[in-house]
């Protein structure tokens, strides 16, 4: 097994321990020792961070990737300069966008003043909790161009919310007060930071010395770094903006409760797309490679394999959730008070759904020849995003949060899979439609049972519906084969002989 496979499946297992970690963590600490308006105020505190440093890294994390051929040495390290423009670039982008973000503070104290002044408290505590996440992502970003991804990723998907699990469990225990746990949180991603930064010395071959005898002589890797630049920050802008606009939409308009409440309810919808994490992260280099080398037709196959497995694993996740959505409120601590966010995880998991199963088409897109539309289209989803959020959560709060969320994407996507059609590329297969119909059965199923034939006790309905429904739904998958990649996993399960 070679080093990229061998870091790729370390990498994996470790992402799916972070996310049991975070699972004990939202569901079962935070809605049992945390108000709503805590867990609310955690939520827009670290998105605020996350939205600040998607502007202020100037599109570090892609730049590093995509420039560090021309500063590889012949033994795989990395020299002139390198490591000293990965840290001074968004530094610089960390000081202009912290003036920016002090010059907005009266709009924005006016806007989140009257339903969250708890977050105006903390505004300026975003800055220190910012500039740490920044340079944990910069200090990863330079482990994975040195090929080490495992520790990086340890850190970002482990340590961080192991940290994060104490934090909420002191405060939880009176050991911490409020401001103890923002001081803690804001450490917390320092520690992750010192640790990354920690790790990269001990690889060797470190310099942070600049090399501007380099860059004269190589003027068009300059022009080329700006004009790219300035595309990922343009696209940053759309792509960090839009996911997190409805946390603050919510925080302005309803207040931290319903923030805390609508958090939850994303936790549990993030659970559809996880699966295109890892898939993703294999398919982007395969796509890559057929369409530098104009083999249209088997990145059509490809494509439509990935969307064809995605839509599949997170229909049944997402069928999954809502067969026992009842059954998760009632389980949860608290749960009658995030039960009224119960068609919004239901509205929500939708948009993960679509965003999972497509997401594959946006990095084609990115990577064929038609880039630039890809910036275009981001920044049309930011907009619709805003537009649909200062219509519709006035008026219909959360669930109205969520239909911005939905609505937004289902645009987005329909943008990139006609440009990807007009490209040449086939996304939709027959046994796509299929699957369409085959999930739409299931929730129509579940909607007749639960009218018709209501069973009162709530864990033998779930249980009922759940291996009937589900358990009926992949039965049916099987045997009309609607996966050949996954069906084929399963022959190639055997059971030991004796």
């Amino acid at each position: 097994m070679g080093i990229i496979a061998k870091q790729s499946l370390r990498g994996t297992i470790v992402t799916y321990l972070g996310i049991a970690v975070g699972f004990v963590t939202t569901f079962f600490v935070l809605t049992r020792f945390l108000t709503t308006e805590e867990i609310g105020l955690a939520r827009v505190f670290i998105d605020t961070a996350t939205l600040f440093i998607g502007l202020a890294q100037l599109g570090t994390s892609s730049s590093l990737i995509r420039f560090s051929p021309y500063f590889r040495q012949e033994d795989g390290s990395l020299s002139h300069g390198f490591f000293f423009w990965a840290v001074v670039v968004p530094f610089v982008g960390f000081l202009l966008f912290t003036v920016i973000y002090c010059a907005c503070h009266v709009p924005l104290a006016a806007w989140f003043g009257e339903k969250s002044p708890l977050f105006v408290e903390y505004y300026y505590l975003v800055l220190p909790l910012a500039f740490f996440m920044l340079y944990q992502q910069v200090f990863e970003t330079c482990s994975n161009v040195l090929m080490h991804i495992v520790l990086p990723r340890t850190v970002r998907e482990l340590i961080v919310r192991i940290g994060l699990l104490v934090l909420y469990l002191l405060y939880a225990f009176h050991v911490l007060s409020l401001n103890g746990l923002m001081i803690g949180i804001c450490l917390n991603y320092g520690i992750a930071a010192l640790i990354n930064i920690i790790y990269l010395f001990t690889l060797g071959h470190i310099r942070f010395r600049p090399d501007m005898a380099f860059l004269r002589d190589n003027p068009g890797l300059l022009r080329n770094y700006l004009s790219y630049t300035g595309l990922l920050v343009v696209t940053a802008l759309a792509g960090t903006l839009a996911p997190i606009l409805s946390s603050f939409f919510i925080t302005a308009k309803m207040g931290l409760d319903s923030t805390g409440i609508f958090a939850i309810a994303t936790y549990m919808a993030v659970m559809v797309s996880i699966p295109y994490r890892s898939v993703n992260a294999i398919a982007s280099p395969q796509i890559a490679w057929t369409l530098k080398e104009g083999q249209k037709a088997e990145c059509s196959q490809l494509i439509q394999q990935v969307t064809g497995n995605l839509l599949l694993i997170g229909g049944f996740i997402l069928l999954a959730i809502w067969v026992n959505i009842d059954l998760i409120f009632h389980v949860l601590p608290n749960g009658e008070t995030y039960a009224t966010a119960r068609d919004v995880v239901l509205i929500l998991s939708l948009s993960q759904l679509i965003l999972a199963t497509f997401t594959v088409c946006q990095t084609t897109l990115t990577y064929s020849r038609l880039y630039a539309f890809s910036m275009v289209y981001s920044v049309l989803l930011t907009v619709a995003a805003m537009l649909l959020n200062s219509w519709l959560v006035p008026r219909y709060g959360m669930t109205g949060a969520a239909w911005s969320n939905l609505l937004s994407y289902a645009l987005y996507f329909a943008l990139i899979l006609i440009t990807v059609r007009l490209h040449g590329i086939r996304i939709v297969h027959r046994r796509w439609y299929m699957t369409l119909v085959l999930l739409v059965a299931i929730f129509l199923i579940n909607m007749l049972w639960l009218r018709f034939l209501p069973i009162s006790h709530i864990w033998l309905s779930s249980i009922a519906r759940s291996v009937l429904l589900l358990g009926g739904g992949f039965v049916v998958a099987y045997f009309t084969n609607l996966s050949p990649e996954l069906n084929a996993l399963l022959h190639s399960i055997r059971l030991p002989r004796h």
